[in-house]
């Protein structure tokens, strides 16, 4: 019989250096550590002072009794959460709440229907294909003052083209932009028209990324056009839809810009949203607000903050 000898293990003694090595051949070197930290820092101070600093602040003068003179001097009396309960308590608490949400789902619902048709349509490539998608950019690329100054224009009562148009066939002049029943219509429509460029360029670039093979499988097992949409193109366009209804929420829950050149959140608070009554407290008025304007504000931030973990959450589970 064959006895295979094997060589006697290294004592503990001997082996130990051996790992002392491989472990200070792993560790970073500290000129290499120190460089991962300079590049690092920029970011750090950048979100510290335009991030952190705001917010802070914010949340400072949402729980003190700020006057100009207190603001000024940097000693005003701390009161708790007096100024939420001042807020929640205010007769424009429940309508700006209600004209928020409105004004952020049906944006929403609008922008990204409309934007994933025209996404498909354009996915076609047909020729001058480029060129009008190019064109449907405009109203993102313009500056937000120029287009709600447009659609204020466009909307006016007496000399507006959109009540011109009407006129034409006979109907009646609307008072978009000074009645209680349309003001908020107005604003909603003038921010769906901005809005879908974005959704437009993030979901065309989600279909680009779907392999046509899939959808020639789809059509040799005989699935009609709807079926494909729903059973291939939408599934798979699912991570790409959520993170587009996330980034359009934050951003329509802060729109202020196309609200305030347009209606200033009237008439009588018909299409105010907690971005205009927040500016209205802290800045509209010859006695500013400043606590419950930020109370405001900090409301604001809670909101996108909850969609934000409730994305979060979806995507999670999507994962496992």
């Amino acid at each position: 019989m064959n006895h295979v000898t094997q060589a006697p293990a290294p004592p503990a003694a001997a082996r130990a250096p051996a790992a002392g090595r491989g472990r200070r051949a792993m560790a970073r070197p500290p000129s290499r550590q120190w460089a991962a930290w300079a590049f690092l820092a920029p970011v750090v101070v950048y979100l510290a002072v335009f991030y952190a600093y705001p917010l802070y602040r914010n949340l400072d003068l949402s729980l003190r009794d700020y006057t100009v003179r207190s603001f000024v001097r940097g000693d005003a009396p701390f009161t708790g959460t007096a100024n939420y309960a001042k807020v929640v308590a205010d007769p424009t608490f429940g309508p700006a709440l209600w004209h928020t949400v409105v004004f952020t789902v049906v944006s929403l619902a609008f922008q990204f229907t409309i934007g994933l048709a025209l996404a498909m349509f354009f996915h076609r490539n047909f020729r001058l294909s480029a060129t009008l998608r190019a064109l449907f950019l405009v109203p993102w690329l313009l500056p937000l003052i120029v287009s709600s100054s447009t659609w204020s224009w466009m909307l006016n009562s007496d000399s507006g083209v959109v009540n011109a148009v009407l006129g034409a066939f006979g109907a009646a002049p609307v008072h978009w932009l000074t009645s209680p029943d349309w003001s908020l219509w107005s604003v909603v429509i003038a921010n769906i028209w901005i809005g879908i460029p974005f959704n437009l360029v993030v979901l065309y670039s989600g279909l680009q990324a779907i392999d046509p093979v899939i959808y020639e499988a789809a059509e040799l097992d005989g699935a009609t056009g709807a079926q494909r949409f729903w059973r291939v193109t939408f599934p798979l366009l699912r991570p790409v839809s959520a993170i587009t209804l996330l980034l359009g929420l934050v951003y329509t829950l802060k729109v202020f810009d196309i609200i305030w050149i347009m209606t200033r959140g009237g008439p009588s608070g018909s299409s105010t949203t907690f971005a205009t009554w927040s500016y209205r407290l802290g800045f509209g008025n010859l006695l500013p607000a400043f606590g419950p304007g930020a109370a405001v504000g900090n409301l604001l931030i809670v909101m996108a903050l909850v969609f934000g973990l409730v994305y979060i959450r979806l995507q999670r589970r999507q994962a496992f």
